[in-house]
């Protein structure tokens, strides 16, 4: 009796070992497999292949604020542009936004408060003179502007690049 045991185990346990030998060579097999995407979820790249084939990189985007304002805009470049740009050229613009305190004033401005008044009342943006600095920075490299008496706004047409940009690294 204790014979028969030891062969029905031994039968059993190799009849699991092949069973475990075959799902995982399918599972292997799955994760080889580029996976087919939707064809919808490239519908935007598909466009501008067909438009650009030489390649390029575009970037649009619709930004109805909580102020009430929307911004539509759409910008690219072709990938010839691109590689011919001095990118060092680009560092005091990107490093603008390099910085918390900018990141948030931006956010901020972007959601309604306007006002150095306003900006002021939020103890993380800082003294007033830290404040001002931050402005100047964003005013600077052109991701704010002033609008006068102490007001600034993201100017329209930096909007949904400012809202690129986030997404890009966010992602």
């Amino acid at each position: 009796m204790a014979e028969e045991d030891e062969t029905s185990l031994a039968a059993r346990v190799a009849e699991l070992e092949e069973r475990v030998i075959r799902l995982e060579g399918a599972a292997a097999e799955r994760e080889q497999r580029p996976s087919t995407p939707d064809p919808d979820a490239f519908w935007v790249l598909e466009g501008l292949k067909v438009r650009v084939p030489q390649g390029a990189v575009v970037y649009s985007g619709t930004a109805p604020l909580p102020t009430g304002e929307r911004f539509d805009w759409q910008m690219g470049a072709t990938l010839d542009d691109l590689m011919d740009l001095d990118w060092a050229e680009l560092t005091d613009r990107l490093g603008a936004l390099g910085h918390p305190v900018r990141l948030h004033l931006l956010q901020r401005i972007l959601a309604g408060a306007r006002t150095v008044a306003e900006l002021g009342d939020d103890e993380s943006l800082g003294t007033t003179g830290q404040l001002y600095h931050h402005l100047r920075q964003l005013v600077a490299a052109g991701w704010l502007e002033s609008a006068g008496r102490g007001r600034y706004a993201v100017p329209g047409s930096r909007v949904v690049p400012l809202l690129a940009v986030l997404t890009a690294v966010w992602r």
